[in-house]
């Protein structure tokens, strides 16, 4: 029978543990710097405006310039069942979404809301990849 020196078995078992840790911190930077490569936009924050009737959206979203345009595209108004409540769906669009994230930008954009008919109403905003932000818009004030 054949036997194993001790020491030579613990220095092998430390240099397998000592290689595990290496490449999961290795695959960790590339997924990080993966992750920072296609960042998407996101919401800094999203509120009513009520002396303007807008939406006011912060925009935080990388590139390698500021000269990003938002647009807005509404979704179809729904009617929640039993109250005059509605939910409305929006998605946020970048002018430049595959712009490369080599810097962060933060930007405020304003949307207006004379043309939507279904209020009060509950708006979900989206933007890539999933960020979503809900702002609740009052119904419209008699002249």
């Amino acid at each position: 029978m054949t036997s194993i020196n001790p020491s030579t078995r613990c220095a092998s078992q430390t240099t397998r543990r000592a290689r595990w840790p290496t490449a999961a911190v290795g695959s960790g930077c590339a997924a990080l710097m993966l992750s920072l490569g296609a960042q998407g936009d996101s919401f800094a924050r999203a509120y009513y405006d009520s002396r303007t009737d807008q939406l006011v959206v912060g925009m935080i979203y990388g590139g390698t310039n500021a000269q990003h345009a938002f647009t807005i595209r509404w979704g179809q108004c729904q009617d929640v069942g039993g109250s005059n409540w509605h939910d409305l769906a929006a998605e946020v669009l970048d002018s430049q979404w595959q712009d490369q994230a080599v810097r962060s930008y933060e930007e405020t954009v304003r949307f207006s809301l004379a043309g939507i008919p279904c209020r009060p109403a509950r708006v979900t905003l989206r933007t890539a990849p999933r960020f979503i932000s809900t702002v609740v818009i009052p119904a419209v004030k008699p002249p």
